[in-house]
């Protein structure tokens, strides 16, 4: 089984070809291929790539099927002794992409670099 894990609009999301994502809003036009810019990790059967942060080699390919509306959620505000109370409504725009494929070329996964804490010399 092939997935992705991609990061749009500051969430992240496991993507699979055939599937559909639900993301924030994406100002496309119904139909229009989108790809993410963000790949962050790809597992392919026995292959596993994680990204450093990103992985530059791999795509994840959609199709936007169209916009929607989330669930409505409400919010109340509420002052003990002084009569005050407020309710407000908030729905969240969505964007709903079908995966239609990844991608995956040759990554080569960069070597991390040796991050130790500096030196202090101590002084006498």
């Amino acid at each position: 089984m092939k997935y992705a894990i991609i990061e749009s609009g500051g969430k992240q999301y496991k993507a699979e070809e055939g599937k559909e994502l639900l993301v924030d809003k994406l100002d496309l036009p119904k139909d229009k291929e989108y790809k993410f810019p963000h790949v962050l990790f790809v597992h392919d059967n026995d292959e596993t790539s994680i990204g450093v942060p990103f992985l530059e080699n791999v795509e994840v390919i959609g199709k936007v099927i169209g916009g929607e509306k989330g669930e409505k959620i409400y919010i109340s505000k509420y002052k003990a002794k002084v009569h005050y109370r407020r309710r407000m409504g908030f729905r969240s725009q969505n964007t709903r992409i079908l995966v239609k494929k990844i991608t995956t070329g040759k990554s080569e996964r960069k070597p991390e670099k040796n991050i130790s804490a500096p030196r202090i010399k101590k002084t006498k």
